[in-house]
């Protein structure tokens, strides 16, 4: 009997071992198993990242070859580092470094040891990888710019790191992704979807061959194609006349919400961030804290909007039924509220009524707009809410959800804001500086071209985006429905009358262009800064908003020129040449356009790390560049223009 039982217990222990054996092998045999089986070698297949094209079909974004050297810690043999560093054309040090990490991140999974092989040095290389155990040549395709522009739009793909590859276990270490601009925003679109290929290697660790001849390798999906709806024409045409300047310039299709040109200045040549000089010019751009180019200043840069905030301020007027179009305000060069007194650029005695008010800039019409508004019932802190509400429909003060990953929310006061300062209650004098867009008033440039494609399109708008199209996919309802303000169609016809004398004969009358009705809003904003902990007042900033035609609105733009004097200075001139490029697709107004790209800023941005005194002069002679610069970018113009 017993016996019997040693001999069950043996066939019954056989058995269980079979079983076992068997459903690891076969009935869990898996695609997570082979990652963790040493004797398998997992070989990546990077699809071709998705193409970008602009809103006209020209091709912006395409791939290029690339060939990366990979290392598997564990299996790497003694070498001869020295024979193996100057075929990567590398230091010691640096193989030392570089391993190190490798086997930090994993001694079984394979890294990135060295990216963006040349053809030539992955020519040399190839023929003599097999004298470096554990190390392999992988290609894969890096980005090729079609173009110089669009550096903020595009974006770049640089290497993953910790962060990215706790979020998303798609990638591994040494992969590239979108870090910036529409690359970001769409990575998942346009990276596409890795194949790979496992390797049966034998106990030498030589590759055999496929894996159970290839059963569970897969192929790569490629990256689907995209198109923005970025003008490149009108892009490149920003970013000229942008040059020696800074600030940030945004274009919208108001019919669409499309944005046609986002310009921050300065800006760089995309192609610098790509291949093995990445790192370093990223570093350089990173470290540049005085010029900032990687700081979109079209959606990331806070200014107080200034005079084109009173188009926002007679229109809650109007809706509040605290003014009429006719009902007029005098001036007495400026606006007198206790022992203060705003100064205006109005003759003592002028009467302006809603159109005249906007065609001046009057601070007194404005002032008395909104004290209007704060007070129609007795109570400003109840008032504050109601202006608050209104200017909020317009996108402003927020996020306005547009499908780019960088932004500002901006700021719309209301009770809450102003309760850490005055907590019972206020009176609306308080705060007057709000109704000539300054005091507590913040916005980003593409918020007052949103607020100004809501005007154009008489109440309401389409979110802001930046892609047109996706392949095989449909864009999002949030950018194709309408968002409705709340102020009535109706009010908005004296407002735009308004706009339209600001360029027949108001305080942009030098910048008219033949055959085009434009209805725009200057706008100067004091600029103080900080320096050596004290409160130092430089040259204004140059503000400018427009929307043309009149009756048809093709383009809304907001343009920011930082100490660029007053709107219609730099701001007012850029926004008629932009404005003409895109609807006729020729400039006419050569004079603007020569005193645009022969004026530069360059020396007011060296005023605050100067170290002669410098003080504020409206009237000071402006720089010019030199005639090389001025050759330069005339020859850049003409040939853009023969594309």
């Amino acid at each position: 009997m017993r016996q019997l039982l040693l001999f069950v217990s043996i066939i019954f222990v056989g058995l269980l071992f079979i079983f076992r054996l068997f459903y690891l092998q076969i009935y869990t045999s898996n695609e997570h198993d082979l990652f963790e089986d040493n004797a398998i070698r997992k070989v990546y297949d990077y699809p071709k990242r998705g193409f970008i094209y602009d809103r006209n079909g020209k091709l912006l974004v395409a791939n290029q070859p690339s060939y990366d050297v990979m290392v598997i810690p564990r299996e790497v043999k003694p070498l001869d580092t020295l024979e193996f560093c100057s075929l990567l054309k590398i230091d010691k040090e640096r193989f030392i470094n570089t391993y190190d990490k490798a086997r930090h991140y994993s001694p079984r999974l394979p890294s990135v040891f060295l990216s963006h092989l040349s053809k030539e040095d992955y020519a040399a290389l190839q023929e003599k990888m097999r004298k470096f155990e554990g190390f392999y040549i992988q290609k894969r395709s890096l980005r090729h710019y079609q173009t110089t522009i669009g550096a903020n739009v595009l974006g770049d793909i640089g290497e993953v790191n910790t962060n990215d590859l706790k979020k998303d276990s798609y990638y591994r270490m040494g992969d590239l992704k979108g870090k910036q601009g529409v690359e970001a925003s769409y990575e998942e679109i346009l990276r596409g979807v890795k194949g790979i290929k496992f390797i049966q290697k034998d106990r030498f660790n030589r590759n055999i061959g496929p894996y159970k001849e290839g059963t569970f390798d897969t192929i790569p999906e490629q990256g689907k194609d995209i198109t923005i709806t970025i003008d490149a024409k009108l892009q490149e045409y920003g970013e000229l006349l942008m040059q020696n300047k800074r600030g940030g310039v945004i274009a919208i299709e108001p019919a669409s919400g499309e944005i046609l040109a986002m310009v921050s200045a300065p800006t760089y040549d995309p192609n610098i961030l790509v291949g093995r000089g990445r790192s370093k010019n990223f570093t350089e751009l990173f470290k540049d804290s005085v010029a900032k180019p990687l700081f979109n200043r079209s959606l990331q840069g806070v200014y107080e909007p200034g005079s084109p905030f009173k188009l926002m301020n007679a229109l809650i007027g109007l809706q509040e039924g605290v003014i009429t179009p006719n009902e007029t305000v005098t001036c007495y060069a400026g606006y007198k509220y206790g022992n203060r007194f705003m100064k205006c650029h109005c003759y003592i005695g002028k009467r302006n009524n809603l159109v005249s008010g906007i065609q001046e800039s009057c601070n007194a019409y404005f002032a008395t707009t909104y004290r209007k508004i704060l007070d129609k019932n007795g109570n400003a802190s109840t008032g504050i809410d109601t202006w608050s509400k209104h200017a909020k429909s317009f996108g402003l003060g927020d996020y306005l959800g547009y499908d780019l990953k960088v932004g500002r929310p901006g700021r719309i006061p209301d009770r809450n804001y102003y309760k850490r300062v005055y907590p019972k209650t206020f009176y609306s004098t308080y705060t007057i500086s709000n109704a000539i867009g300054q005091g507590e008033v913040a916005t980003t440039p593409i918020q007052l071209a949103n607020m100004v494609a809501a005007i154009a399109n008489r109440g309401y708008y389409y979110t802001p985006h930046i892609i047109k199209s996706i392949e095989g996919e449909t864009l999002p309802e949030q950018f194709t429905k309408a968002k409705h303000t709340t102020i009535d169609k109706a009010h908005f016809e004296p407002v735009i009358e308004g706009m339209l004398q600001v360029y027949k004969k108001g305080t942009a009358a030098s910048l008219q262009v033949k055959d085009i009705e434009i209805c725009g809003k200057t706008g100067t904003v004091e600029n103080f800064v900080t320096i050596d902990s004290l409160k130092t007042q430089l040259t204004d900033h140059s503000i400018f908003v427009a929307f043309a035609p009149k009756n048809d609105p093709k383009i809304a733009i907001a343009v920011f020129v930082e100490n660029g004097y007053w709107g219609s200075r730099f701001a007012g001139k850029i926004a008629s040449l932009m404005i003409e490029k895109h609807i006729k697709d020729t400039i006419t107004r050569k004079d603007l356009e020569e005193w645009i790209l022969r004026h530069s800023l360059e020396n007011e941005y060296a005023k605050p790390y100067s170290e002669e005194p410098f003080r504020i002069n409206k009237h000071t002679k402006l720089q010019l560049v030199d005639d090389s610069e001025y050759k330069r970018l005339k020859r850049h113009l003409k040939i853009s223009q023969n594309q």
